[in-house]
């Protein structure tokens, strides 16, 4: 497997595809809520299996560190380390491009994931979309 940052508008449609497939149709979140303003300024982040898109994320500068949103993997390809190897490659572009830290408002079923991948929650249960999140934070060490 493989994540690159999308740069065409064809992987910029697979990341948006694998996010409505996760977040829409498997989630319910509304298309309105899931596609939005920032996906204009954002990185965007596609997990490939040889040529399928099987994971998606986003990041974006916010007040001097990075935040990491939307990440997601299709079910199958789920507790198989694709979305560890999709964070590392996020956390490895924050890095190369100066961010001190990383933050991410994680669905609380996803907290022992990003526990483990070195995040810590900084916030009480808040809910997005109709889903209960925590807020998290990372600081990144250079490599």
């Amino acid at each position: 497997m493989q994540v690159v940052v999308a740069k065409s508008p064809k992987q910029k449609e697979d990341a948006f595809s694998v996010r409505r497939l996760v977040f829409v149709e498997e989630q319910k979140v509304p298309v309105e809520e899931e596609l939005d303003a920032f996906d204009e300024v954002c990185d965007h982040f596609v997990l490939y299996d040889h040529l399928e898109p099987v994971g998606a994320g986003r990041f974006r500068s916010l007040e001097g560190n990075g935040k990491v949103e939307r990440i997601c993997v299709i079910p199958s390809y789920r507790k198989k380390g694709a979305g560890a190897q999709l964070m590392k490659a996020i956390e490895e572009h924050a890095i190369q491009n100066g961010y001190p830290a990383l933050k991410l408002n994680a669905q609380t079923h996803a907290l022992s994931f990003y526990e483990r991948l070195g995040y810590h929650i900084t916030s009480d249960e808040f809910l997005d979309a109709g889903i209960p999140h925590k807020s998290m934070e990372k600081y990144l060490k250079k490599t």
